[in-house]
């Protein structure tokens, strides 16, 4: 764990192997995004994320570091998921 001067502890280890996998659909409802955003996320590297066979995984731990990175409202509303 590192700090990152804000006393909030940041932890190096890699969030794919934080809890359990996930779909990108499930990952999907957890963030309240659209399936295809996720998956366009994943396939730009900004959601950390693995492919087994032909389906890809990722953890909430890995979402949760995504969208702290970006505030909700910064993503555009045709990539959010539709209520």
């Amino acid at each position: 764990m590192t700090n990152d001067g804000t006393n909030n502890l940041q932890s190096d280890q890699d969030p794919l192997s934080i809890g359990e996998l996930i779909t990108l659909e499930e990952a999907a409802e957890y963030a309240g995004l659209s399936k295809e955003s996720i998956h366009s996320y994943v396939k730009k590297g900004r959601m950390k994320a693995k492919k087994r066979g032909w389906m890809w995984f990722t953890t909430r731990t890995a979402v949760d570091e995504y969208l702290r990175s970006r505030h909700l409202k910064n993503i555009p509303k045709k990539y959010r998921k539709s209520d």
